[in-house]
Order: C-alpha cells, then structure tokens, then sequence
C-alpha cells in the first residue's frame, strides 16, 4: 500500500511492507519538524529583540526575517501576520519573566515582605542588565506593547491584559501569605492590594525609561512595601 505524506517541497511516497523506509521517513519529519520549530524560535527571538529595544511600529516583518536569517515566504507559514507574532512574542516574555524573576523572587525561602524585596533588586539588576547591553533603560515590554498597542490591536491588548494578570495573582498569593504570617492587617484587600502593586510598579519602570536611569527602580520600588502596610518596614 503507498501512501503520500507531503512536507513542504515535495510528496514523499512510502512502501509501510518496508519497516526501513518507515524508520526512514519518520525521521525525514521529525527532522522537517525540528527545522521549522528553530526557524519559527528565530523569529520570535528576533521579534522580541527588536521590538523591545525599539518599538513594535518601527519594526517591520522584512527586518525580523532579516535578523532571523529567515526568508520573508517562510515568515507566513508560521504566522498569519506580526500581530499574531507578537502575541506569541508576548507568550514568551511571560514564560521567561516567570522562570527568570517570579519564581526565584517569590520562592517560599523567606518571609513575604522579603521576598518582595527580592522582587525588587531582581527588577533593579535586569534594568542595570539592559541599559548595559543597549545603552538604554527600556522598562517593562509588556508594559512598552500595552502603552502602544492598546488602542490600536485588540489581540495584543487582551494578551497583554492576560500577563498582567500572571503577575497580579503571583503577587495576590504572596500578600495572602503576608496576612496569614501577620506582616499586613487582617482586614487588608489582598486584590485591590496586588492590583496597587502592579500599576506602582509599572509607573516606576515607565519613570525609569523616561530618564534612562535604573537608580530610578533602586529609588521607587522600595515604597511599594509601605503602599502594602507592611508591619515594621521602614523606606
């Protein structure tokens, strides 16, 4: 029996009485599959680079493809369009923020209001961090996306909602835990709390982009233990 299996140049005609040709084709597809799966990570990388050192209507398909070593015919058969690249951009980013900043900062290593002072000097350092690599403080890519899409592209405003979310129950969790250790009132609105957090800290990472300065998060960030009430702290 000879069955076509289509790749993306040619059909592929297989004897299945032969278990060689078999083990033969499943790793011709396996290997087309891993081929496109990096070229698809190249794409997102360099979409993510470029977008967040500069601006998302700076940067067109033809320079991502460029930066990727991706021809611009291969860009549409893993996106329909660069709004639908930038919300799997936008995925990413929460992926790696969550790796790379939540998890270790909010580890249950060390009291609550600790680990938000954890939260804050692994903020502080990933803005040193960028200013040294691109010369500039380019605040939070989220938050960058949101300022300037928001209005324009319903699909980056409710990912980007979305993420703001992840963040908003990371930080519900760990006030939670705050009323039960008894660092904040028993009566204090843990939501509306987190909620606090999220729009202080954004304000203070769009602060520190306008003046190109990280000193700005070491500066700010701190205060957002006394807008929580945490017992005992002193700014």
């Amino acid at each position: 029996m000879n069955i076509s299996i289509f790749s993306y140049k040619q059909n592929i005609k297989v004897d299945f009485t032969e278990r060689s040709t078999r083990i033969k084709l499943y790793a011709k597809v396996n290997s087309i599959m891993s081929k496109g799966q990096e070229t698809k990570q190249r794409l997102l990388d360099s979409a993510q680079q470029l977008m967040y050192s500069r601006s998302y209507s700076d940067v067109g398909v033809q320079e991502i493809c460029k930066d990727a070593k991706v021809q611009k015919g291969s860009f549409y058969h893993f996106f329909s369009s660069k709004s639908a690249l930038t919300v799997e951009v936008l995925e990413q980013l929460k992926m790696q923020m969550i790796e790379s900043i939540l998890l270790p900062a909010f580890a249950k290593d060390l009291t609550p209001s600790r680990r938000f002072e954890r939260f804050i000097e692994y903020a502080y350092q990933h803005q040193v961090q960028i200013k040294e690599q691109y010369g500039y403080v380019l605040g939070c890519p989220m938050g960058n996306i949101a300022l300037e899409m928001s209005t324009q592209d319903e699909e980056i405003r409710k990912k980007v909602e979305t993420l703001f979310e992840s963040i908003f129950y990371v930080f519900v969790d760990v006030l939670d835990d705050a009323k039960k250790a008894g660092e904040i009132d028993q009566d204090a609105d843990t939501s509306e709390l987190a909620q606090v957090c999220l729009a202080y800290g954004e304000g203070v990472l769009l602060v520190a982009k306008t003046k190109n300065d990280p000193e700005v998060v070491k500066q700010l960030l701190p205060y957002v233990s006394k807008l929580i009430g945490f017992k005992g702290q002193n700014i």
